[in-house]
Parts: structure tokens; C-alpha cells; sequence
């Protein structure tokens, strides 16, 4: 592949922008390009990467998820407190649990969407304010401290599956929260590239109508689409409770525009049909270094949600004015 062809993709803007930034932070604070600030860099992303992952595939179908952080958060509080409730000190148990409340609320977002046809913007608003009211009304609003969190999720947390050591002989390492994100990312790939109902997400987000025609069943691809979203979310919530080590039912919802900005700066169209998983990780990227470093560069940390608006905004904008070309084209090709 040659520079023109690099140049044609959304990807090596990114990349450039990246390395741009981080070449500025990096005469700023020589720190920040040291093996163990990326490794932690790799740590603190990876939750919202996987996040990410499910909300591009909500967009490639030509929808938009704002319930993936409520979903995560009810996944996360709901199974460490059956842990603490039983008495069971087990990750996999805490896993299993949020991993069956995420896909149990995607599917509910998918019967909203593909039974009663609702816009996914408006039904996933609804099930946000509705899957975080319950939790806060049924499980309850207590935090969860470290003290009392089961010692197989603080555990895991600091699993590392490469260790290597400073020159003082203490250690740092790349956490094991990469190798489930990199795990997720093949699984996702795979369903894209080499699926049907990969393939079907790329149709009914390019143009339902001709993906029904084509054979595509929108229904099941839809219900596919949400419970994955689903059971991504009830990863990460896990994921966060083990790195933060205090679990809030307040927290993660609201974040939920930083994941869909990092998707749409990836290149993921708002429309639905274009988008690639490179991309969306390239603008993960972007958007954790941004939300690290701002008071680095002395700037307040209220431009991050600055940035965030206007990374949304050219989305849709871009978008917009894509879909009017086509169609002015498709209108000329077919007066000709």
C-alpha cells in the first residue's frame, strides 16, 4: 500500500494526530513516552476500548447506544454484591453474573429496537434512565469500598501477564485487562470478517432495505448486535471495579459521549454501513490521552467535553453532507 492509498484512510489522520500530541506531551513531560506510562496508558483504556467495540457496532448497524455505561455499571454492582451477599469470592462467578445482566438489558434494547421499531437514539436514552433508576432503587446506592470488596476481584486487577523491573528494583507491568481486550477485538474481527451475521451488520447499517432483500434477517441481527453490546458492557464492568478497586452505582453513566466520540473520531459513520475496529481503537487512544493529559498542557479538564461536542458534531455533520452528495450524484446519474 503506497501514501496515497494510507491517505485515503481515516486511520493515518489519526495516527498522525496521535503521535503529533504525543510528541508535544512528551517535551512537556519526558515521562509520558516511557514503556511504563503506555503500559498503564494500555491498563486505563481498556475498559473503555471494550465499551467502544460494542457502541461501534451499534453504529455500523446504523443505530446509537447511550445505555452501554448503565448496563456496565448494573452488571458491576449487582454481581459484587451477590459476591459479598453469598459470601462467594470468585472473579468468574462476578464475570458470569454481570456478563448475564449485560446481554439480559441488551436484549431488552433489542426488542424496543427490532420488535417495536424504535429509534435506537431515543430507546437506549430510555433504558439508560430506566436500567440506572432500578439499580439505585432495588440494589441500593451504598458504595462498595475496597475493604469490603471480595479479594478474587482486587486480585485480578493486578494480574500482569508481563512483568519487568525498574532500576530500583520494583516492578511494573502490562495488565491482564489488555489481553482481554485483545481477545475481544479478534472475537469481533472474526464476526465481521468471516460471519454472516458479520457481514449483515455492514448490510443493514449501509441500507436496510437491501439487506432484508438480500436475505438478511434484521431482526436477528439486530438482537446479535445489542446482546453483544450487552455482553461487552458486563466485561468492562467488571474490568473497572477490579482496577479501581471501589464500586459506586453512580459511576461510569454519563460517560457514555466519550465512547461514542472516540468511535465517530475512528471514522465510524453516524448513518451506520462504514467504519473499521483499527479505527475505533486509534480514537480510544486519542481520547484517553486527551483525558489524562489536558492539565498537563495547563489546560482545564472542561475541554475535554468541548472536544467531545465538537468530535460528535463533525460526525454528524460529516455524515450529512455525504449522504446529500450521494444522493445529488444518484440523482444526476439517474437524469442522465
Amino acid at each position: 500500500m503506497n501514501i496515497k492509498q494510507l491517505m485515503k484512510h481515516n486511520e493515518t489522520y489519526i495516527l498522525l494526530i496521535i503521535l503529533i500530541f504525543s510528541a508535544a506531551l512528551t517535551m512537556i513531560n519526558p515521562v509520558f513516552l516511557t514503556l511504563e506510562n503506555m503500559f498503564d496508558l494500555l491498563r486505563s483504556s481498556s475498559g473503555t476500548a471494550i465499551l467502544a467495540i460494542g457502541v461501534f457496532l451499534v453504529l455500523l448497524s446504523g443505530g446509537i447506544d447511550v445505555s452501554c455505561t448503565a448496563i456496565a455499571i448494573a452488571g458491576q454492582y449487582i454481581s459484587v454484591n451477590v459476591l459479598i451477599a453469598t459470601g462467594i469470592d470468585s472473579i468468574a462467578l462476578a464475570f458470569l453474573i454481570s456478563i448475564l445482566i449485560g446481554v439480559s438489558l441488551g436484549a431488552i434494547n433489542a426488542v424496543f429496537i427490532s420488535i417495536f421499531k424504535l429509534p435506537t437514539l431515543i430507546t437506549t436514552l430510555g433504558t439508560s434512565s430506566l436500567y440506572h433508576g432500578l439499580l439505585l432503587e432495588v440494589v441500593g446506592t451504598k458504595a462498595v469500598n475496597a475493604g469490603d470488596l471480595p479479594e478474587s476481584i482486587k486480585a485480578f486487577g493486578k494480574i500482569e501477564i508481563l512483568t519487568l523491573t525498574r532500576a530500583d528494583g520494583s516492578s511494573y507491568g502490562l495488565s491482564i485487562f489488555f489481553l482481554i481486550l485483545v481477545i475481544l477485538l479478534l472475537l469481533t474481527w472474526f464476526i465481521l470478517k468471516f460471519t454472516m451475521v458479520g457481514r449483515g451488520v455492514y448490510a443493514i447499517g449501509g441500507n436496510a432495505e437491501a439487506a432484508k432483500r438480500t436475505g438478511y434477517n434484521s431482526h436477528k441481527i439486530q438482537f446479535f448486535i445489542y446482546c453483544y453490546a450487552g455482553f461487552l458492557a458486563g466485561v468492562m464492568g467488571v474490568m473497572h471495579i477490579s482496577m479501581i478497586r471501589y464500586g459506586n452505582p453512580n459511576y461510569l453513566v454519563g460517560t457514555e459521549l466519550s465512547v461514542i466520540a472516540a468511535v465517530v473520531l475512528g471514522g465510524a459513520r453516524i448513518s451506520g454501513g462504514t467504519g473499521t475496529l483499527t479505527g475505533t481503537m486509534l480514537g480510544v487512544i486519542l481520547i484517553t490521552i486527551l483525558e489524562k493529559n489536558l492539565i498537563l498542557m495547563g489546560l482545564s479538564s472542561y475541554w475535554q467535553q468541548f472536544f467531545i461536542g465538537v468530535v460528535i458534531i463533525l460526525g454528524v455533520s460529516i455524515t450529512y453532507a455525504q449522504n446529500k452528495f450521494q444522493a445529488r450524484r444518484n440523482l444526476s446519474i439517474g437524469g442522465a
